[in-house]
């Protein structure tokens, strides 16, 4: 998990959460776009099955004000 911002305002905080598979990235959720993205075949399959619970996206979702906006003061 990790949190991109360019300034201090919520608009401009962005979460970013990547999985792995031997040191590959086969997914990335990203709150700007608001669903995951999958990179290759396995990536994609479990994509469609995280995308297809929306609770466990708007949980994510969240994270972007919970996690991020909380420490943006630290890194900023």
């Amino acid at each position: 998990d990790r949190c991109v911002f360019s300034s201090l305002e919520l608009k401009d905080i962005q979460f970013i959460r990547s999985n792995y598979y031997n040191k590959l990235e086969v997914a990335r959720f990203t709150s700007s776009l608001g669903k995951f993205v999958g990179y290759t075949e396995f990536g994609v399959k479990q994509v469609n099955y995280w995308n297809s619970n929306p609770s466990f996206i708007s949980g994510l979702k969240a994270q972007r004000e919970a996690y991020c906006l909380t420490n943006v003061g630290i890194d900023y």
